[in-house]
């Protein structure tokens, strides 16, 4: 039997702890983001890459490693290995994006991915998808087309890699479902060692010594990164996904946030409207996902 339920002071509902910590990995991967870009100025993308995956494995390997061997094994490993691939494509292209385009125009186009997994979902994976979810995902793309205006002459091509960025992102969570029977652990064990593998045979075509003052800068982006996945993994592990999905879009807000604050970039009038379009889009197909989830229970 339970007892009394304590004052609504006195503690925050798990779906509160989750949205919570989902935020904070949110700013986690911005301030990341941010720090790529401010390296990605005087180092080249494959260096920066490099750090990112490095520090990554390092911690994963020093949280595991009484049972790093054991969690290495894998049933699925040619799934495993394309999943990493793609997370590795992903934080490639987004890397070489923003050292031409603002954080938030890159971090709008990013956020295309939870429409494109609802696409690619029914296209790969069979489930349903109605002329509603065609509507919602037709019209991200609407916005996508706003940011980018492509025969304005305004384009940036550093803007399609970003885009592209969210196809690769979309199909590594399309993976991730396909491998929902195995241990996160492995999972991120994975990404981390295919990323410090690829990134470390790259790295010395592109290396350049590392000035004293910047070596904290690298340390802190693998931190940031290995804490927002950390983050993530624990609100997921708190709150259901279709609770958590409609603040995922925060990220764009805190990617704006330290555009302005570290590089003095404000998303033009265009980004603005093309990410109101992309966030509304993906919300709609948001609530009709809940909406058949609910009426399929």
């Amino acid at each position: 039997m339970k007892g009394p339920d304590p004052a609504p002071s006195a503690i925050i509902a798990p779906s509160g702890r989750g949205v919570l910590i989902l935020l904070a990995a949110l700013l986690a991967f911005a301030l990341m983001d941010a720090t790529a870009k401010h390296l990605g100025t005087r180092y080249h993308p494959a260096q920066v890459v490099w750090a990112r995956f490095v520090v990554n494995a390092l911690i994963l390997a020093l949280i595991f490693r009484t049972r790093l061997p054991r969690l290495l094994i894998t049933r699925q490993p040619r799934v495993q290995l394309l999943r990493a691939l793609t997370q590795v494509a992903t934080v490639v292209l987004f890397f070489i994006s923003i050292r031409s385009i603002g954080l938030a125009e890159a971090a709008a186009l990013l956020d295309l991915n939870p429409v494109l997994i609802t696409l690619g979902a029914a296209l790969f994976l069979g489930e349903r998808l109605g002329p509603r979810r065609l509507i919602g995902i037709a019209v991200a793309f609407c916005g996508a087309m706003i940011i980018l205006r492509p025969g304005a002459g305004v384009m940036d091509p550093a803007a399609l890699l970003a885009l592209a960025g969210a196809f690769t992102y979309a199909a590594g969570a399309l993976l991730t479902r396909v491998l929902r029977t195995e241990s996160i652990a492995t999972s991120m064990l994975w990404s981390a060692l295919v990323g410090t593998v690829l990134s470390t045979l790259a790295v010395p075509l592109f290396w350049q010594p590392v000035a004293l003052g910047d070596l904290w800068l690298f340390v802190a982006l693998g931190l940031c990164g290995a804490l927002g996945q950390a983050l993530l993994i624990r609100a997921f592990t708190l709150t259901e996904a279709g609770t958590l999905a409609p603040f995922g879009y925060a990220g764009l807000i805190f990617s704006s946030f330290w555009g302005w604050m570290f590089f003095n970039q404000l998303p033009d009038r265009w980004t603005v409207v093309g990410a109101l379009v992309i966030v509304g889009a993906g919300l709609y197909v948001w609530a009709r996902e809940k909406a058949a989830a609910r009426s399929a229970h």
